[in-house]
């Protein structure tokens, strides 16, 4: 199975496959620090522990082995800033990979998620049988909106979907970029 690379260098900006045990202490203390930021719009913040990052963390290798999820520590000036990464849920398509990514407040409004995901993108279509990469958030969610706007990615739709954080409307906005999409914004230059 073709797999992205495990570490992904972007100028002064690292994603690196998670490092289970290792990682938790900052990783957990990353989260804390961002709990305020990520509450409106990430579910998980309502039961967030130091058990539950534990459990996340302990899965990665076993996710990435079978290629479900391919989770990024996002890693800024030698401390990690974020996660991201790419995975495959119940309602991808089979030719499709979808992108999340969150940041502690310090690290946003400096362009690391677009930078994070740009590289995400380049990797996703790397891997055979990928045809497009999506990113899907709350409709209301307009600093996560920005981001595939900014890659060039093209909104795909909108569907409703269960209110699970505070500030959730209800309504996913899905974005969607091709292969060929992607081909053309490179010999573009974009």
């Amino acid at each position: 199975m073709d797999l992205p690379q495990q570490v992904i260098e972007v100028g002064e900006l690292t994603l690196r496959r998670f490092d289970g045990e290792a990682d938790l202490p900052e990783f957990f203390r990353v989260i804390e620090e961002s709990l305020e930021h990520l509450r409106p719009w990430m579910p998980w913040v309502a039961e967030h522990s130091r058990e539950q990052t534990a459990d996340f963390l302990a899965c990665r290798s076993e996710r990435w082995a079978d290629g479900r999820e391919f989770s990024y520590a996002i890693v800024l000036d030698g401390a990690i800033a974020g996660a991201c990464g790419l995975y495959r849920h119940d309602d991808t398509p089979d030719d499709s990979l979808e992108i999340g990514y969150w940041l502690h407040p310090a690290a946003t409004g400096r362009g690391v998620a677009t930078r994070a995901a740009r590289a995400l993108v380049d990797q996703a279509f790397r891997l055979p049988g990928v045809a497009s990469v999506e990113v899907v958030h709350d409709a209301a969610n307009r600093a996560s909106a920005a981001v595939p706007a900014r890659l060039g990615f093209v909104e795909h739709r909108r569907r409703p979907d269960e209110r699970l954080a505070p500030a959730e409307t209800g309504e996913v906005q899905v974005w969607r970029l091709t292969r060929r999409q992607a081909e053309a914004l490179a010999a573009a230059g974009a």
